[in-house]
């Protein structure tokens, strides 16, 4: 997938300079900002929201305001390095998911580190899982979904169902997955410089606060370690300029290993998580995604 260099160039320009407005050492700060920008970016009147709790965890349903499709749901696993996120942070990424689909999607803020580190994150995607089967969707009705950290917690979500001899779901969609936290991959050298969104800094210190003291080669904190033996479907979109370009190349080499069907679609000019931009190129990113849906729900 490309887009025009000069044009990509100023989008970056322009990302990085709105980037810069939500970083803050008070991880508080940063958080309040993130729900700020999120806020601008993900408003639209075609769009309903449906807060509840599931367990004491804040959640809600997404969904477009107009006749949609009732039999899959997506759960989706917002992004934010484990420490900042939630999922009205995720509505830029989820209004478009519900739209272009037509499904419901359930979004939920699990626990965030430092104040609540490994496993805490797994714990509570485990329940939410657990409560769309509780509510009477099938394992095979959901499709789970998330990106950068909430790639990796999709990933690891579907490998503790895995573990624990369950149903697993239809299929994973994947943006910008951070799966790797022993930054073996090449791209944290070579892409260091041009990535907007990301710096070694800001990773290390997600690293620290979530997986301190853990041993980062375990599968449940980096899934590329995994074995995927028996894993849904998987699709991955990443942007060519991001620091966790590895991440995601690296983890179709391993879901191939493992003879798992995985499509991967790299976007030339784009940075993490473009999906989240109000730009044509995230949209058409989004038409990929469905037709990828729509295919395994046939």
């Amino acid at each position: 997938m490309e887009i025009n260099l000069k044009s990509s160039q100023s989008l970056m320009k322009a990302i990085k300079k709105m980037h810069t407005l939500v970083e803050s050492p008070d991880v508080e700060k940063q958080r309040a900002s993130q729900e700020n920008i999120s806020g601008i970016f993900s408003k639209s009147k075609d769009m309903k929201y449906e807060n509840f709790e599931i367990e004491g965890i804040p959640a809600e349903w997404v969904s477009v305001d107009r006749r949609h499709m009732k039999k899959y749901v997506i759960l989706y696993c917002h992004g934010g390095g484990y420490n900042t996120g939630s999922f009205r942070y995720a509505r830029s990424v989820t209004n478009k998911l519900a739209s272009t689909t037509s499904m419901d999607v359930l979004s939920f803020d699990y626990r965030l580190a430092p104040e609540c580190p490994y496993p805490a994150a797994l714990e509570d995607a485990v329940k939410v899982w657990d409560h769309l089967m509780h509510v009477g969707y099938g394992a095979r009705d959901v499709i789970v979904a998330g990106d950068s950290a909430g790639g990796n917690l999709a990933l690891t979500l579907v490998q503790k169902l895995k573990e624990q001899g369950r149903i697993l779901p239809r299929g994973i969609i994947l943006f910008s997955p951070w799966t790797d936290l022993t930054k073996s991959g090449r791209s944290h050298e070579l892409k260091a410089e041009i990535d907007p969104i990301l710096s070694e800094e800001y990773i290390d210190k997600a690293i620290r606060d979530y997986a301190d003291g853990e041993d980062l080669r375990n599968p449940f904190i980096s899934p590329l370690f995994a074995d995927f033996t028996g894993f849904p479907p998987t699709y991955i979109q990443v942007g060519e300029n991001e620091i966790l370009l590895s991440d995601s190349l690296n983890l179709q080499k391993r879901l191939r290993k493992f003879h798992v069907q995985v499509q991967l679609d790299y976007y030339s000019g784009m940075w993490h998580v473009f999906q989240m931009s109000p730009f044509k190129a995230a949209y058409d990113a989004m038409d990929q995604m469905a037709e990828f849906i729509f295919d395994i729900c046939r």
